[in-house]
């Protein structure tokens, strides 16, 4: 049998044989998933395992509105216009740009925009060690077809308190129907 063809027969195998995913920081559990059947401006993940060494939350979804929209996070309810910082580096194929948010009522994740879905990938680190506060490292973006952004952002909530909820929520209006997000725990 030629390589190539070795290739595509073992493609066919299902993944009985691959052994699940041990990644740098360890096993990934699933805790939840959300997708949505109608659009709504923020969804929540409570009753937060307080078990692993980090969350990973990964989205794809796109805003309701033409102008984009900014996704956001507060940790367990706290709303106080001082509790959270944000840094930023993102690009559009012709811009780099850094920015950063200093006592804000909220971290920022990524931001959405057109009428294409976009994605992101969230670390929140060292989620329930109360000797420290919690950061959260994301890389996210969309592509409208030769125009788009690319985001790599981090975010401090300036409290010592484990997470036990996390609120994802848009700057306006919606997330649309069928984005979907999904929280992990990393051993």
């Amino acid at each position: 049998m030629s390589p190539i063809l070795t290739g595509i027969v073992a493609s066919g195998i299902s993944g009985h044989l691959t052994p699940p995913y041990d990644g740098p920081y360890g096993a990934y559990d699933a805790l939840a998933t959300v997708t949505l059947s109608t659009a709504t401006s923020s969804i929540t993940f409570a009753g937060i395992p307080s078990g692993y060494k980090h969350l990973q939350i990964r989205a794809i979804g796109k805003p309701t509105v033409a102008g984009g929209q900014e996704v956001y996070v507060r940790y367990n309810g706290d709303s106080a216009a001082t509790s959270y910082y944000s840094h930023q580096l993102y690009g559009n194929g012709t811009t780099a740009i850094g920015a950063s948010y200093g006592t804000v009522n909220q971290a920022y994740i990524t931001y959405w925009s057109g009428s294409e879905f976009g994605s992101f990938v969230c670390d929140i680190l060292d989620y329930s060690n109360t000797n420290k506060n919690t950061t959260l490292r994301a890389l996210g973006g969309h592509d409208l077809n030769s125009s788009g952004y690319i985001l790599l952002r981090s975010g401090l909530w300036i409290n010592t308190a484990a997470v036990t909820s996390i609120n994802l929520f848009s700057s306006s209006g919606n997330f649309a129907t069928n984005s979907s997000f999904a929280l992990y725990g990393v051993k």
